[in-house]
């Protein structure tokens, strides 16, 4: 390649870069991999996340066609109706502390999940946890906008009923049709501009999703009540199984719940970050969470069971539902009414991509590739091969959509049962580094850190641990995914003992206990640099020790309580940083 053309490909490529001050540029690359303006504390301008806010997200989040559909399998399963309901009660009723313990450090400190991790697995040992989130955030980017898709062409055989006679123009190999693919991009493209919104400012979009989704599924609700002149047969089905069965059938179904959450209950500091105060992501999460998506699943049940009154079968996905209303020349109230509803469905998916996905995808590419790893003066362009530069949030969340539409999730689907089956295993990955992050902050260190030393690798950090690992969490890691992989097995179809099933059965629970078990007890063999024994939050990034006394953390407990109210707090620890 000509000397023109690397000049001209090095000026694109440092066009890509993200902007830096003067201060940033004189980095040395450790420190360049482990800064971004993203990464560094929240100021205090952008924590604007209030407890309205809060609820609004999870009313929003919990708004989604999974969620409606969530007490299908329960009834398919042998459950009757208000066994699955109460599964769907207990199950998001529990994961709802959970979300709150791992999204305090974020709330009081107002750091990302990437940070956060930091502290627990060590400066470098935490890029395996942001990989892991990131990844699975960029598929199920590409699995709720294929769902997402379905929604625009129920919306558009609303308003254009030959669209549904688009001839196909696209090769069996590619596993759709162009009508179908029509759908899915125009799903995909109208999500590109709610990306573009900041974390602060992309609430405002989970208080329109929680005003106008909830009204639409009412409306469905009533709408199918009156059109089955009642509930119908559902509600009146009692359970087909009944003793040990019932109850390893509930168990079961409730941990589905559990694990559907792991994602966000491991990132949950990502949108604690931008609280206000520390208590705001606290009763409002604990709260909205468990009835919002059981309300959620309720109108599910009802819908599919009049469903059954109409049609002579329950119809459980809302979308398929709404397209069987559109079938034998509906008349004009009856289309306005499903491009209604679909058009609030379309909402809702893309809320909940935003909110579980593209946000958390973004976050993390942003820890994984916080600046161009290639310096400024010594490019070489025969070393760059796939290095790519994810500038700040909104640029990960482009690159997970960019994933999203390669990875052509309509082919996942149609094998749902084993993509759910490999999908839901993947929670045993994350309750795993979730029970290390909580163990960590409230049993190992209670509350104490210190915020600087999350930005550099120095020995002389807290987190600097063996060559930026902390090797005791990863013990613990695989210690929690080794409980579970005979139970995996089972699940996908080989003959293992029933013990081992139902250990996997609550492999949120024994994947998360076992990490935090072991955990604990290498902590007390080998004690970590930063442990305390005196549950207090405090940021010490202005403490010189690298292991301050109990009478250390006393004298900073009265400047501490004050942080939140101070303008400028995360000033100090950028000043330290930079």
């Amino acid at each position: 390649m000509g000397v023109r053309a690397k000049d001209s490909l090095k000026r694109l490529v440092r066009s890509l870069e993200v902007d830096q001050d003067d201060s940033r540029r004189d980095l040395s690359y450790a420190e360049g991999f482990l800064t971004n303006e993203d990464l560094y504390p929240v100021p205090s301008e952008k924590r604007t996340w209030g407890m309205w806010n809060f609820i609004a997200f999870w009313v929003a989040d919990s708004f989604n066609i999974n969620t409606w559909e969530i007490a299908s399998s329960m009834v398919d399963a042998g459950l009757s109706w208000w066994q699955a309901w109460i599964c769907v009660w207990i199950g998001y009723g529990v994961v709802a502390p959970f979300i709150v313990l791992n999204a305090r450090p974020g709330a009081k400190f107002h750091i990302t999940f990437p940070v956060v991790a930091r502290a627990s697995f060590g400066i470098w040992g935490s890029l395996w946890c942001v990989f892991n989130r990131a990844a699975m955030a960029c598929v199920w980017y590409g699995v709720q906008a294929s769902i997402g898709g379905t929604c625009v062409l129920v919306l558009l055989r609303a308003m254009w009923p030959s669209v549904e006679n688009i001839p196909n123009s696209m090769p069996a190999s590619s596993g759709t049709t162009t009508r179908d693919f029509m759908s899915f991009f125009l799903f995909w493209l109208i999500s590109l501009p709610a990306i573009w919104l900041p974390i602060h400012k992309v609430r405002h979009l989970f208080t329109v999703k929680a005003v106008v989704v909830p009204i639409a599924g009412i409306t469905f609700f009533i709408w199918c009540i009156v059109k089955a002149h009642g509930v119908g047969p559902v509600v009146r089905q009692p359970s087909t199984i009944h003793g040990s069965s019932l109850g390893w059938a509930m168990v079961a179904n409730l941990m589905s719940c559990v694990s559907n959450m792991a994602t966000l209950v491991t990132n949950a500091p990502d949108f604690a970050s931008r609280a206000q105060k520390p208590r705001v992501a606290l009763w409002p999460q604990l709260i909205s969470v468990p009835l919002g998506f059981s309300i959620v699943s309720f109108l599910g049940i009802i819908v599919s069971s009049s469903s059954q009154a109409i049609y002579g079968q329950p119809v459980w996905s809302p979308i398929t539902l709404l397209g069987m209303f559109l079938d034998d020349s509906p008349s004009h109230a009856t289309r306005f009414g499903v491009w209604f509803i679909a058009a609030a469905f379309i909402i809702a998916q893309l809320g909940t991509n935003i909110s579980a996905n593209s946000i958390s995808a973004g976050c993390d590419l942003t820890a994984l590739c916080p600046r161009f790893i290639v310096g400024h003066d010594d490019f070489d362009l025969e070393t760059l091969s796939l290095r790519i530069l994810v500038q700040n949030i909104r640029r990960g969340g482009y690159i997970a959509a960019i994933v999203g539409l390669c990875m052509l999730p309509w082919n996942l689907l149609k094998s749902s049962n084993n993509f759910t089956t490999y999908l839901s295993a993947y929670s045993v990955f994350l309750s795993s580094i979730a029970g290390v992050m909580i163990t960590d902050y409230y049993i190992i260190r209670k509350g104490h850190y210190r915020v600087s030393d999350l930005y550099h690798a120095r020995k002389d950090g807290w987190y600097a641990y063996t060559l930026g690992i902390n090797f005791r969490a990863y013990a613990a890691y695989i210690a929690g995914i080794l409980i579970n992989v005979v139970g995996f097995a089972g699940a996908t179809g080989r003959p293992v003992p029933e013990a081992a099933t139902h250990i996997y059965d609550m492999s949120f629970f024994t994947g998360f206990g076992v990490s935090a078990v072991i955990y604990w007890s290498l902590n007390q063999v080998f004690p970590a640099v930063g442990a305390s024994k005196t549950f207090q939050e405090i940021d010490h990034s202005g403490m010189t020790d690298a292991t301050p006394s109990d009478e250390e953390f006393a004298k900073e407990d009265d400047l501490d309580r004050k942080s939140d109210e101070k303008a400028d707090g995360t000033a100090s620890v950028r000043s330290v940083v930079v």
